[in-house]
């Protein structure tokens, strides 16, 4: 009852917070169409911290080993980082669903971060975190390595095997595409044109191998749709820290990437090295996408999403769409994960189905009240 409860809360705060976007200024008059989108922002930024911290609590106290009420959960996550685990919550609490939720705020944040920088630097609204080919190339190399259990014919006798191919797979791609788009010219559309050839090889060696995993083949195909099922604490510091850390020094670029919105030659004027910034900007997002694959798998719509949503409520300044994609990705991600672990008992659905049939009516409904803002 008080997960409803909690739940209920989430949404006032999110509604009351989300109507302070169009209160009026104490003498009658609209406010400014600059103060308006800074006022949108501080309302998106609020509720979003504050239902992602609601989603945490739930996504603590709900779980397929049994269902504990969100005071209990919180009172286990305080004990257990404060005295150690001693209860079977405790247990349940800290070594299962903590690093799962956590991991699952920090892929939310990457993806979505990853898919603003694409869409700034390659002006495409159509782009998503997976341009480059890196999911592809990561999901080969993690299809092969479950179908072999080794790293491209090297044992690795650990839980690392999966995520070491698929950084390597990521990575790989990810140069490729580079050399090709450095060699092609280095412009936005050359790198597009590469990603898409590169990915398209790599999905063809993907099914290939596919076709040879035999009895391997369902876990293959479920970590290729995305899961949070495996998740445990040293694999999530290896997610959390880099994707953080990463994520919001992205933050620090948001002129850049506005400049770049304007055209090569406008920025070129500004003084800004187009092309050693598209090329270091494209890495930096590559670089976080290929971490959040090599641990939970390809979680698609995300990076498309939540960007998109953000331009829609704030225009297309990067200062105000980054933050902004920061404070929606990770929530986004937290009720995915929830939904494709409680829908069915005794049995988990794939996170990257989640959030597509969560993402496409949302976004659906978006396009037809904002969508004009793309005309030309």
């Amino acid at each position: 009852m008080d997960i409803v409860l909690l739940l209920l809360v989430a949404a006032v705060i999110a509604v009351v917070l989300l109507s302070a976007l169009y209160v009026r200024r104490s003498d009658g008059r609209d406010i400014s169409l600059t103060a308006k989108r800074k006022r949108r922002l501080l309302a998106i930024v609020i509720s979003g911290i504050a239902v992602t911290f609601v989603m945490f609590l739930v996504a603590l106290a709900l779980g397929s080993a049994g269902t504990m009420s969100v005071s209990d959960a919180l009172s286990a996550m305080i004990s257990s980082l404060q005295n150690g685990v001693r209860t079977v919550d405790e247990r349940t609490v800290y070594y299962y669903r903590m690093p799962r939720a956590i991991v699952a705020i920090a892929v939310g944040i990457g993806l979505a971060i990853a898919g603003c920088i694409y869409q700034a630097i390659i002006r495409n609204p159509l782009v998503d975190s997976y341009i480059t080919g890196v999911s592809s190339g990561a999901g080969f190399a993690a299809v092969l390595a479950i179908s072999t259990g080794t790293v491209f014919g090297f044992a690795i006798g650990s839980s690392f095997v999966v995520p070491i191919a698929a950084v390597i797979g990521g990575m790989v791609a990810l140069t490729i595409t580079m050399f090709i788009g450095e060699k092609a010219g280095g412009s936005s559309t050359n790198y597009v044109l590469a990603g898409v050839v590169v990915g398209f090889l790599f999905s063809a060696m993907q099914t290939l191998t596919l076709a040879f995993s035999g009895d391997r083949l369902r876990n293959a195909v479920f970590w290729l749709y995305g899961t949070f099922q495996n998740v445990n604490w040293s694999e999530a510091w290896l997610v959390v820290i880099p994707v953080f850390v990463m994520s919001f020094l992205a933050l620090l670029w948001a002129k850049e990437l506005n400049l770049v919105l304007l055209g090569e030659d406008q920025a070129k004027q500004a003084g800004l090295n187009v092309k050693r910034f598209n090329r270091g900007m494209m890495i930096c997002a590559s670089i976080i996408t290929a971490i959040c694959v090599a641990f939970v798998g390809i979680i698609g719509f995300v990076g498309l999403v939540v960007p998109h949503i953000c331009r829609m409520i704030l225009g297309g300044d990067h200062r105000l769409v980054l933050p902004a994609s920061i404070a929606m990705g990770g929530f986004m991600m937290l009720i995915a994960d929830l939904i494709a672990r409680m829908a069915i008992q005794q049995s988990e659905l794939p996170v990257g189905a989640i959030t597509a049939l969560i993402g496409v009516p949302l976004f659906a409904f978006l396009l037809m009240k904002k969508g004009r803002m793309y005309d030309g």
